[in-house]
């Protein structure tokens, strides 16, 4: 009787690189979010102690990066590099609203990257967002960079009105509860079409492996 077969080192290796590019990505906002949660008021405080957490954050996440990935994704790159600009001009004037428009110009960056691969003919989609889709096609790709185009606008208008529409609190709160799983949403929301031009999701390759590796282990 064939016996399972555990994943392979590289599988396994892959596995926690993912992991913990996801950390990197995200736990800079979850120290934020946590570091203004338990600061006292007044208000201040609360914006000075988390916008100084935020910062250190995002450096620690991009040294882990380039220690353990070897790599720094172009997000992460430009997400630290405007945290720690924008942090820096918060704590200098005291004013939370330089941190709190970093994210519109952010996602305004990112869509005026992929208009200019559009414009240019060239798919700048991956380049960005550091993610690979093994055989789309490229009327998939195009597909999809009009899709995050529009997702990234729709964000950046989306925090223009939390922010100056809503407390500090609610806006550090909606960056971690209402945008990351919107993001989540709408990239699951994308696989249905990317299925359709041809991306594969890897079920195929990975079950043809896992029945080559039990056809060894009986042998």
């Amino acid at each position: 009787m064939n016996q399972p077969v555990p994943e392979s080192s590289d599988d396994l290796e892959k596995s926690e690189n993912k992991g913990l590019s996801f950390a990197l990505d995200f736990g800079p906002l979850l120290v934020f979010f946590l570091v203004n949660w338990f600061t006292p008021e007044p208000k201040l405080l609360k914006i000075m102690a988390a916008t100084s957490a935020f910062m250190v954050a995002m450096i620690v996440a991009i040294i882990i990066s380039y220690v353990k990935l070897g790599k720094i994704s172009p997000m992460l790159w430009v997400s630290g590099g405007l945290v720690t600009f924008f942090g820096a001009a918060t704590l200098w004037f005291q004013d939370e609203t330089f941190i709190q428009i970093k994210p519109t110009i952010v996602y305004m960056i990112f869509a005026t990257v992929l208009i200019f691969g559009m414009w240019t003919g060239r798919s700048l989609l991956k380049a960005l967002l550091g993610t690979a889709y093994p055989g789309l096609s490229d009327e998939g790709y195009r597909k999809l960079t009009i899709s995050w185009t529009m997702f990234f606008v729709a964000a950046a208008i989306l925090n223009e009105l939390v922010w100056r529409n809503q407390s500090w609190d609610f806006w550090v709160g909606f960056k971690l509860w209402g945008m990351l799983p919107l993001t989540f949403a709408f990239a699951i929301a994308n696989v249905p079409m990317l299925m359709r031009h041809g991306l594969d999701l890897g079920q195929e390759e990975d079950a043809a492996d896992q029945s080559d590796k039990q056809s060894d282990s009986g042998k």
